[in-house]
């Protein structure tokens, strides 16, 4: 089953969400337009203005405040986007040239500043300070962790606290977040809105792991980039770290990175050989289970309603996602 079949009752209010996007990244300025409509009209699941919408079912639902909310969140998420092709020099992103490919990296760091000063400017029409300060503290985390990751670039003394709470910074809490906003957005009860952003949190922390493992085990077709880009990179991901368990397979990676930028994929693939076969995948999505299993936990303080079992049902596709 396609991801879109589980939340197909909110095809509608995701429309009017889509089209909100479009329209708050418009601008007089031609560049600033097409660069910041590039990413967007490339696609993307939408998964952060979705889980704004089932949080939302659990109150008072109304699309005007639920549509602030995730057009918002979307377009942090997009903005984070523009500017991490930039630090990772990425050509790629969706199938598609990234916007530092087509222009350059000034015009790609100023359509990521843009996209998430509209971002905030969309929002101000909820009159709710506890909202905005819960966002800003969602940026100023996902910022510390994109910083977190640059500074941790080809660097093997890493350990799993270290990458836990990058993933957490740079994944979790923006869609804990979600979940989070769209219960305030609904005015619901202070337990759901607890029960929610816990759901988010374990559910983007296992959203990641999967991201990690599929960057070894999925087609650049499927990816919509080259299989590998997070080790040539330079990122210490959960199957490259617990590969690093093994001493020859730490001294080899060591070996690979002192080239840094001169790597080329084709010199990584013994390494990658590696990573699919000595049970570090197996192994870290196991630890990406117990994250979803968290996660079903957390909707058992729900009251039972549709939106709590498509939550259940995407976390079920999480867990078994392949692209």
């Amino acid at each position: 089953m396609k991801l879109a079949m589980i939340y197909s009752f909110l095809k509608n209010d995701l429309a009017v969400i889509e089209k909100a996007v479009n329209q708050t990244i418009q601008s007089d300025n031609t560049v600033l337009r097409e660069a910041s409509s590039q990413l967007l009209q490339a696609g993307g699941k939408r998964i952060r203005p979705v889980f704004v919408l089932l949080g939302g079912k659990f109150g008072d639902y109304d699309i005007d405040r639920m549509k602030a909310v995730a057009v918002s969140l979307e377009l942090i998420h997009t903005a984070s986007l523009v500017h991490d092709d930039v630090i990772d020099e990425a050509e790629v992103r969706r199938g598609e040239p990234t916007i530092k490919s087509r222009w350059d990296n000034r015009i790609a760091m100023y359509t990521g500043d843009y996209i998430f000063a509209r971002s905030l400017e969309n929002l101000s029409v909820l009159e709710n300070p506890r909202a905005h300060q819960i966002l800003a503290n969602t940026m100023v985390e996902l910022c510390l962790g994109e910083i977190e990751q640059i500074k941790d670039k080809y660097n093997t003394e890493q350990n799993l606290r270290t990458y836990l709470r990058r993933i957490k910074r740079k994944t979790a809490l923006l869609i804990a977040a979600s979940c989070r906003l769209g219960a305030i957005a609904a005015h619901t009860k202070s337990e759901y809105e607890r029960a929610l952003y816990q759901y988010g949190y374990y559910v983007g922390m296992s959203y990641q792991i999967i991201d990690d493992v599929l960057d070894f085990t999925a087609s650049e077709k499927e990816l919509g980039k080259p299989a590998g880009s997070d080790l040539l990179q330079g990122n210490i991901t959960l199957p490259v770290l617990l590969s690093m368990e093994d001493p020859k397979f730490k001294n080899d990676l060591e070996i690979a990175f002192e080239r840094k930028e001169d790597l080329t994929a084709e010199e990584l693939q013994p390494l990658i050989a590696m990573v699919q076969s000595n049970g570090s995948i197996q192994r870290s999505l196991e630890i990406s289970d117990r994250y979803l299993n968290k996660a079903y936990q957390s909707l058992a303080k729900l009251p039972a309603n549709r939106s709590k079992q498509t939550l259940k049902g995407i976390a079920r596709y999480i867990g078994k996602r392949r692209a």
